[in-house]
């Protein structure tokens, strides 16, 4: 009977675990996108590291992905650099899987 004690703890745990690791992966991604938009920016080190800071806390204004969208293309157009909205869709999407991967290769 004790083999069946944990079992109805195990969906809520996956659930919390995926929802942990999806976090992640959004905050490793944006880092990321942080470090690829400085990059075009032609950002110093130190100036990268809190660029790329602060894309991750832009994706806490609001649910969803537009805040960063918005934020990176805002600031790459300000910084005179040729980009549109596609271009950092794209980066996104290839950012997120270069994120999943290094976080899978962790667990």
């Amino acid at each position: 009977m004790t083999m069946f004690h944990g079992s109805a703890e195990r969906p809520e745990s996956k659930f919390s675990h995926d929802e942990e690791m999806q976090f992640r992966i959004h905050a490793r991604r944006n880092r990321l996108l942080g470090v690829w938009a400085a990059e075009r920016m032609k950002l110093s080190a130190a100036e990268t590291e809190a660029y790329a800071k602060g894309v991750v806390q832009a994706d806490f204004e609001e649910s969803g992905d537009e805040d960063v969208i918005r934020k990176l293309l805002g600031d790459l157009i300000s910084a005179g650099v040729d980009a549109d909205e596609g271009e950092v869709r794209d980066a996104m999407h290839v950012k997120e899987t270069d994120a999943r991967r290094a976080l899978m290769g962790e667990a």
